[in-house]
């Protein structure tokens, strides 16, 4: 299939684009290297491939919630932009 001129302005105006009329060609040759690449991957033999979520067998990894006391105070909060009450202090962020 080859993609006409007609069909870059078609599509040009349902995106609401203002391309040129020197555009045409390189919009044209990209959108068919595009559905080219499409034909290409459509054809490859995908039989007997199980599908692939993720990159891992891992699910649902996590971990448990812990408390720790960090017992110098003063010099993590010295990194604070504010402090308050041995806390943070932030911009409220709604």
């Amino acid at each position: 299939m080859q993609v006409e001129k007609e069909e870059i302005l078609h599509i040009a105006k349902l995106a609401c684009l203002n391309i040129k009329e020197d555009e045409i060609e390189e919009y044209r040759k990209n959108l068919q290297d595009i559905l080219n690449f499409a034909d290409v991957v459509n054809s490859v033999n995908t039989e007997n491939i199980s599908e692939t979520i993720g990159s891992t067998s891992n699910i649902n990894v996590f971990r448990e919630d812990e408390v720790k006391e960090f017992k110098e105070k003063e010099l993590l909060l010295q990194n604070a932009p504010a402090e308050q009450n041995d806390m943070f202090n932030i911009p409220k962020v709604i």
